[in-house]
């Protein structure tokens, strides 16, 4: 901190002065730091008050969250303690990243060949991966799990998972699961790779034969292949991000309307 403030070409008393000015302005005392106090945190690594931070970071033009760091207190670790005892209630949750530096690994040029209208491994098709800032998506990582696209004429797991969603892929959970579940949400969705692209369904493994399962509402029909021959397990899905309403719907006029199928899904 000393460093900061010599290279600042700021005395002592410099700081002294603006941190009265401050706590004036605050009308709180706890805002101003005296001369005998800065020399302390200075040479005997006292941890100030957040008040006296806060000062330490108007006079030095440094960013809070940086000084925090600097006296040892990460915020950016706040969500992976939270994450360690997650709550049973519905509660607000903050996506503000405080860390400027803080990125994440997204696709930011994708093969010239990829058709929107085909389920497709996203990670197999991206020309290039970049780094950009995070926020809510900082967990997304290329490297730890795959995605996956639903093409927009694939309607086999629809109204559950939608055409145009895009889904986060483990590919640790091959293993195609045969009971254990009590209900449809419960139920393992899986994607496959197949001869002639992908498909994201439910699973349903008889000796060397697996059975891709629609959804029951789904206009999609049940499919049959030998394993591994014509097919192969990539991963279970274990995350969804998809639109609740169609992209283009405008306003209230069709609410309450189902989404048009097409005639024919292949």
């Amino acid at each position: 901190m000393k460093d900061v403030r010599e290279k600042l070409s700021l005395g002592v008393r410099d700081v002294q002065e603006t941190s009265d000015l401050i706590a004036q302005s605050e009308k709180n005392r706890e805002f101003y730091i005296s001369a005998a106090r800065l020399t302390q945190i200075e040479n005997q690594q006292s941890v100030p008050s957040v008040f006296k931070l806060f000062t330490l970071s108007t006079v030095y033009r440094l960013d809070f969250y940086d000084l925090l760091r600097r006296f040892g207190l990460n915020t950016e670790h706040i969500r992976h303690y939270q994450s360690l005892q997650p709550l049973d209630v519905t509660h607000p949750t903050v996506a503000e990243v405080h860390d400027r530096e803080a990125t994440i690994t997204l696709p930011v040029r994708l093969d010239p060949s990829f058709r929107w209208e085909t389920t497709q491994l996203v990670n197999r098709v991206v020309e290039l991966w970049g780094e950009i800032p995070a926020a809510f998506l900082i967990q997304l990582n290329p490297h730890r799990h795959m995605y996956g696209f639903i093409g927009l004429r694939d309607f086999t797991m629809f109204p559950l998972i939608r055409p145009g969603a895009l889904v986060m892929i483990d590919e640790r959970r091959r293993r195609v699961r045969r009971q254990g579940w009590r209900n449809e949400f419960e139920r393992p969705i899986y994607f496959v790779e197949l001869r002639d692209g992908y498909r994201c369904a439910w699973c349903q493994v008889e000796g060397h034969c697996l059975t891709l399962l629609p959804h029951p509402m789904s206009p999609a029909a049940a499919e049959s292949f030998t394993l591994p021959d014509e097919v192969e397990v990539v991963g279970q899905v274990v995350g969804v991000a998809m639109r609740l309403v169609p992209a283009g719907e405008r306003g209230q006029d069709n609410a309450g309307e189902l989404p048009r199928l097409p005639s024919s899904v292949k």
